[in-house]
């Protein structure tokens, strides 16, 4: 008999979209930050863990952007202006350069380094403090292995401020030669069996959408499509194709597999894929369950072909779990917790197959220290563990314990839809620009060179990169909105100049309105002294309290989200008071529970969201939404406390709140500032 062990693919994705201008140029620079970051730091800190493996999916976008690093002030805007002495910048150069080093996610990058938590609160820098800004900047972006490897990053860090024009210089030359080492270092780690590389359709398009925009209906008959749609095919195969030539320039042989962008599938996407000698596939569960037509974790621990092409369906809670909750743990408590959890899934499964499949990029600069110390924790203790083997998933497409599937639902890996991409006004907009540019493009084709063609079907292809119809709507929030709709546009644009055609004026106007991310957050204004009854009696009652949207705390990343979309907050001089509205059917359950984190106690309390609480340290009701209310006595003496929430069904967390960071209460806040009447 077979002994029973629990195979755990990890499954990285790393991609940017393609930041390159109509001259070649990389108008963002989150390429090179990323790479000093995390795009060598992830498989370098798997490395250091004799017997593991783990796979990585590197973006056709993000290894063309890479390569550019050879000559870095050619091609990044950022890096030209960053380079400069301040002297020599200009009011909007300036303006803009200090915007882009501010974007740096402050509780984990900036707060930590003291010269760059000083500089970051002021609003107007002098030449010599916005040089020791830039460079401190750049610091906080080199990752573990270049503070621990780098003698030069490491003596700039232990120099802390007071840099020199010189010091910029040489550490962008020492930084440029590194960005260079990366792609070598996975073909290395690829030859030694530590690694298998994946790559992902050319420019990242959603391709069961230029198949056919239909099967956004298919995958949710309520959604809207765009007007006078067109089968993009042509440039479904050509970014496969594309994609599939550079990865053999990069890595010496073919790819075995792919990580369709978003995960987004369908059946003629796949038989696309099996006729250009692909063997497998991966994308979430949420498919797999439309596939089967049943919701039930018992199917999701096995590979699955389908058209025979191996497909592993990714255990969403398990991903998310790494990728939004456990930045808000140590090292040693979260991987106990993701430990624990396979170790549940062995004990019920036989044989199974995990695959935690999520991005390798923008999760860890929420974490303390980037990630280090949950993946070094985490790591060793998976070395040790008996009975979990790590695998990529070029060894799953060789495993004889397989399941087929008959059939193949469409969909992605956000909701099983693909309404991050298409379906509100915005979205199809920029479909419809696409459309009517291919059109004309057609009635021109013949009349232009073979050489203008090339140049052509490079903007097409890259008009259609998942990114840009990512930020448009309401359903995801960036400070650039504008630079990155402008970049859509200029794509399209670019085409009718090669055509010598005149643009059509609606391409120079921005598609999506100027939307910034603290708009999903107010903070309080005044005391606030509401009933704890489970419904919202009075507008009065809460009026004053803060309010945390959670349906728009969804930036680079995403995940399934849970019932609750508004958060409310305030307090008074005895208590502390929450509200939570969402969709309530999804918390009928009688086994939902809400579990309180206090950070400064490092304390955890459970509730039965189907029990009233009347105590008099805390309150509880459940009702048309969740009403909280929590005596500053249950605080145990701390008068400014974070507070965390998360609901639980069945032990599963099933959301954690707030999506980003946490709820500050300060019992000493007065609100004299705020008086209004």
């Amino acid at each position: 008999m077979q002994k029973n062990i629990l195979k755990l693919v990890f499954f990285w994705h790393m991609h940017q979209p393609d930041y390159r201008g109509s001259d070649g140029v990389m108008k963002m620079p989150w390429v090179f930050l990323h790479a000093i970051k995390d795009y060598y730091e992830m498989p370098w800190i798997l490395s250091l863990h004799k017997g593991l493996k783990a796979t990585f999916n590197i973006s056709a976008s993000l290894i063309e952007q890479l390569n550019l690093y050879t000559e870095p002030l050619k091609h990044d805007y950022f890096l030209s202006l960053w380079i400069l002495h301040p002297s020599q910048l200009d009011e909007h150069s300036r303006s803009w350069l200090v915007k882009i080093c501010k974007s740096t996610q402050y509780d984990t990058m900036v707060k930590p380094l003291l010269r760059f938590d000083e500089l970051y609160h002021k609003e107007e820098l002098s030449d010599e403090e916005l040089i020791d800004f830039e460079t401190i900047f750049m610091l906080a972006w080199c990752g573990n292995y270049l503070r621990q490897e780098n003698a030069l990053v490491g003596k700039l860090l232990a120099k802390g401020y007071g840099f020199s024009q010189k010091d910029k210089e040489d550490l962008l030359k020492s930084l440029s030669e590194f960005v260079g080492t990366v792609l070598p270092f996975y073909e290395y780690l690829q030859q030694k069996g530590v690694i298998s590389i994946s790559t992902t359709p050319y420019n990242h398009p959603i391709l069961p959408l230029l198949l056919d925009m239909n099967n956004a209906k298919i995958a949710d008959e309520h959604i809207t499509l765009p007007n006078n749609m067109l089968s993009l095919k042509e440039d479904a195969v050509a970014q496969i194709e594309r994609c599939i030539t550079l990865y053999k320039q990069t890595f010496k042989r073919a790819p075995r597999g792919f990580w369709p962008a978003e995960g987004a599938v369908d059946e003629e996407s796949v038989s696309l894929y099996k006729e250009h000698g692909i063997e497998w596939i991966a994308t979430d569960e949420a498919i797999l369950f439309k596939s089967l037509g049943v919701d039930t974790r018992k199917h999701l621990y096995k590979p699955y072909s389908y058209d025979d092409v191996t497909i592993g369906f990714r255990d969403h809670e398990l991903s998310n779990l790494i990728g939004f909750n456990y930045r808000f743990q140590s090292g040693r408590d979260a991987s106990k917790h993701f430990v624990g959890a396979l170790e549940h899934i062995y004990n019920e499964q036989e044989n199974p197959s995990v695959f935690v499949i999520l991005d390798g990029e923008n999760a860890w600069e929420f974490f303390h220290n980037n990630g280090y110390d949950f993946f070094m924790q985490l790591y060793a203790t998976l070395s040790q563990t008996s009975w979990c083997q790590s695998v990529t998933m070029d060894e799953v497409s060789r495993s004889e314990n397989m399941k087929k599937l008959n059939k193949l639902a469409p969909g992605s890996w956000i909701y099983g839809n693909f309404n991050t991409w298409s379906g509100c006004l915005e979205k199809n907009r920029a479909w419809e620009f696409i459309y009517k540019t291919k059109y004309d493009y057609k009635h021109y084709e013949g009349e232009v060179s073979e050489a203008i063609q090339q140049k052509i079907r490079y903007h097409f292809l890259a008009s259609q990169c998942s990114d840009w119809f990512w930020w448009y709507g309401d359903d995801h929030i960036t400070e650039f909105a504008l630079e990155f709709d402008a970049l859509f546009r200029e794509h399209l644009i670019s085409i009718y100049r090669l055509l010598k055609l005149e643009v059509p004026s609606e391409f120079f106007e921005p598609i999506m309105k100027n939307k910034i991310s603290k708009s999903f957050l107010t903070y309080p204004q005044s005391a606030i002294y509401p009933s704890i009854d489970g419904k919202n009696s009075s507008f009065f009652e809460w009026i004053g309290a803060g309010s945390i949207d959670e349906s728009k705390l969804f930036s680079t990343m995403d995940m399934v989200r849970g019932p609750i979309e508004k958060i409310y907050f305030g307090h008074n001089k005895t208590y502390a008071f929450f509200a939570f509205e969402g969709d309530m059917s999804r918390l009928s359950s009688k086994k939902i529970i809400l579990k309180i984190q206090v950070q400064e106690s490092n304390k955890e309390y459970t509730l039965d969201l189907h029990k009233k609480y009347e105590k008099k340290k805390l309150q509880l009701s459940t009702g048309t939404r969740i009403e909280l209310g929590l005596s500053k006595l249950f605080f145990e003496g701390y008068t400014k406390v974070h507070l965390r929430f998360e609901l639980l069904q069945k032990e599963r967390v099933i959301q954690t709140m707030p999506g980003l960071g946490s709820v500050v209460i300060d019992f000493k806040e007065t609100y004299i500032n705020n008086w209004f009447v």
